[in-house]
């Protein structure tokens, strides 16, 4: 099943999604444990990868 645009998302849940996303690859650049980052983000480890 396909989702639509957005992913079935609020405007406001989008921008929050896609803020877990920023602070997940600032700090995935700044060379911290995906596992570490999902820890702290609350997300799956395959989510940060």
């Amino acid at each position: 099943m396909r989702y639509p645009q957005g992913g079935g998302l609020t405007a406001e849940r989008q921008q929050f999604r896609e803020g877990l996303r920023l602070q997940a690859a600032e700090r995935f650049a700044r060379g911290e444990a995906s596992s570490v980052i999902a820890k702290d983000l609350r997300v799956s480890v395959r989510s940060v990868q």
